[in-house]
Parts: C-alpha cells; sequence; structure tokens
C-alpha cells in the first residue's frame, strides 16, 4: 500500500513539493502550539513585525510581509478584535493611520513566541542542530534575495 506522502521520485525531489510540505507540517505543529493563545502563524507574523520597528502603516505592514491590502485590512482587524493591536492616527499625518501592539499584545506575543519556537524546534528535531541552523541560514539568504541570482 503507498503511503500518502510518496508522489514519486519525480515530484518529490522538486523544491516546491518540499517547500509546500515543510510549511504544512509547520504550520499543523503552530496550529496547535497557537491554539491557546488564540491567534494563527499569520496573526503572529503580523505581531511580530509590529514589535520590531515604529508604529507604521497598515499598507507599510503589508508590502513587509509581502500580503495584499485586503489580507492585511483582515489580519488586522482579527488582531483588533483579540485586542492585541491598535489602529490610530499618525501624529506626523492624521490622514494615515498606523497599527501598534497593545499591552496584552505585547503580552500575548511573548508567550506565542515561545510557543512557536517550540514548534519550530518540532519540525527541525530530526535534523540535529548544526542541520537545523543551515536550513534556517540558507533560507534566510533566499528570503533576503541573496542566493536569488538576477
Amino acid at each position: 500500500m503507498a503511503d500518502d506522502r510518496d508522489l514519486g521520485p519525480m515530484l518529490r525531489g522538486r523544491l516546491t513539493y518540499l517547500l509546500k510540505y515543510a510549511l504544512l507540517e509547520l504550520d499543523r505543529l503552530h496550529e496547535a502550539h497557537l491554539e491557546s493563545f488564540g491567534i494563527n502563524a499569520r496573526e503572529l507574523a503580523v505581531l511580530l513585525l509590529l514589535a520590531d520597528r515604529e508604529p507604521e502603516s497598515q499598507q507599510q505592514a503589508a508590502q513587509r510581509l509581502r500580503v495584499d491590502r485586503t489580507t492585511m485590512v483582515g489580519l488586522l482587524d482579527a488582531l483588533e478584535a483579540k485586542s492585541l493591536v491598535v489602529r490610530r492616527p499618525d501624529a506626523a499625518d492624521r490622514r494615515r493611520n498606523v497599527v501598534e501592539l497593545t499591552d496584552h499584545g505585547r503580552a500575548t506575543l511573548e508567550k506565542a513566541t515561545r510557543a512557536s519556537d517550540e514548534a519550530e524546534r518540532q519540525l527541525l528535531a530530526g535534523l540535529g542542530e548544526a542541520d537545523a541552523a543551515s536550513l534556517r541560514q540558507l533560507l534566510a539568504r533566499i528570503a533576503a534575495g541573496d542566493a536569488v541570482a538576477h
């Protein structure tokens, strides 16, 4: 009987499939680890981005996360409904709103980050420390555009 993961040697060797499978598995782990905080991995990414910089507009945050405006509005609406972020007029330009974490958002972020770290540890557990660190470094280079030939 064939294993559901065995899609044959041609597909199994494709980077698209490998990255997709790894992401699906990480999403599954995140879902389990973040459930008690009432957020998902995408919402955690928004909180991490906002915590790391000065308050910025939702458009700026969307550009940095490479999500469309509609998706960002939905993410921020959900986070605002959970009292994790707040939108307020920008003091320098009253025509635009900036988004920032609430105190509850910062507290949730701290605990949820530890839970996310555990999900990542579980995903990479079979690799060993050196291989896991190498994978992170290589993916970081790709994400930064350093490994892409132009």
